[in-house]
């Protein structure tokens, strides 16, 4: 019996929305021509992006670009009428809702924006953060804050993701250990917090620059000379791409000139991005903004252009790190 056909509307939708996997509603959709006309037309696939992530209630619009013709078109959500639409904002949010779920996580930080203090530039940049190694020749490669008599003061470390659009599963933090200091301490800070978020292109003031849209609860760091994992409760979609640390409570004084420091060698961000398929396109105060497919190629396959741009990426990092190296350590001019 098919029971699409044989049910009431209610009943066939409460048994396809228990498919919680985006590949089995795209194979429920291709069964019969009157389950893709009932997935389709119910939203199914929308419906899952939504419960799956709820920061996607505010997509407005889908603007689709048509390589072949170099031209995009935009799709209004709220003509519902209009079958071709359905049809696909059912492919889009296919798309999106496998790409969330099942693309390979990787490595999502893309460069280092800026950190709100700094002790020394460029020897202690946040651009050091990016380097696993924590050593660059015999120097060791890390952030340091300004120092501070008042342990509360906050300090923030900023980041751009790759891609407008990435799901963030697990962050990780390793403190400093400054075993060029006496007693070898560990420079790390009390909690730490994550916000992500976007820039507000119609902001005229540099501090309300960036919206957050998902803050994390305060994570306990211990001060350990370790990478900390810090696992989320559940994954966060980062729409915008821009991910704010926040290190909160200062644990280490230096005995140097007494003030308490906070300084990290390494940050990871672990999670699926979906820079290859999809982009953000007027994200503001508001909340809302559209929602741009770029390709609708698989997101798991990565080509040789991506793999050739990360080559890249990693060759631009280590020429950044050789001209601090060489800023902090000028050759000597012969006698």
């Amino acid at each position: 019996m098919d029971f699409v056909k044989n049910l009431d509307r209610d009943m066939s939708l409460a048994i396809l929305s228990c498919l919680d996997d985006p590949s089995d509603l795209v194979r429920a959709s291709a069964v019969s021509r009157s389950w893709r006309h009932f997935v389709i037309k119910q939203s199914l696939s929308k419906n899952l992006c939504l419960k799956l992530f709820h920061q996607l209630t505010s997509v407005d619009r889908i603007i689709e670009t048509s390589n072949e013709a170099g031209s995009s078109s935009s799709i209004l959500m709220d003509d519902d009428d209009d079958t071709r639409v359905l049809e696909r904002e059912h492919r889009v949010y296919a798309l999106l809702a496998k790409g969330c779920t099942s693309s390979p996580i990787r490595s999502c930080i893309a460069d280092a924006i800026v950190a709100s203090t700094t002790d020394n530039l460029p020897e202690e940049s946040i651009f050091n953060t990016l380097d696993a190694r924590g050593r660059i020749g015999y120097t060791p490669s890390y952030w340091s804050s300004t120092g501070h008599h008042n342990t509360s003061v906050p300090e923030t470390l900023l980041y751009k993701l790759k891609g407008d659009l990435c799901v963030v599963t697990e962050l990780s933090i390793q403190p400093l250990r400054a075993n060029f200091h006496p007693g070898s301490p560990i420079y790390s800070s009390h909690y730490v917090r994550f916000r992500f978020g976007h820039l507000d292109n119609h902001s005229q003031e540099d501090e309300n620059k960036y919206v957050w849209t998902h803050t994390s609860q305060e994570f306990p760091m211990a001060q350990e000379n370790r990478l900390q994992k810090f696992k989320l409760p559940e994954p966060v979609l980062c729409i915008g791409g821009y991910l704010l640390v926040e290190f909160l409570g200062r644990v280490q004084r230096c005995e140097m000139d007494g003030l308490y420091y906070i300084c990290v060698a390494h940050v990871k961000v672990m999670g699926r991005s979906l820079a290859k398929s999809f982009g953000v396109v007027d994200s503001d105060i508001s909340g809302k903004f559209a929602l741009k497919v770029l390709s609708y190629s698989d997101p798991q396959e990565v080509d040789e252009k991506e793999t050739e741009l990360g080559v890249r990426e990693i060759r631009r990092r280590i020429l950044r790190q050789f001209v601090n190296f060489l800023q902090m350590h000028p050759p000597v001019e012969p006698l």
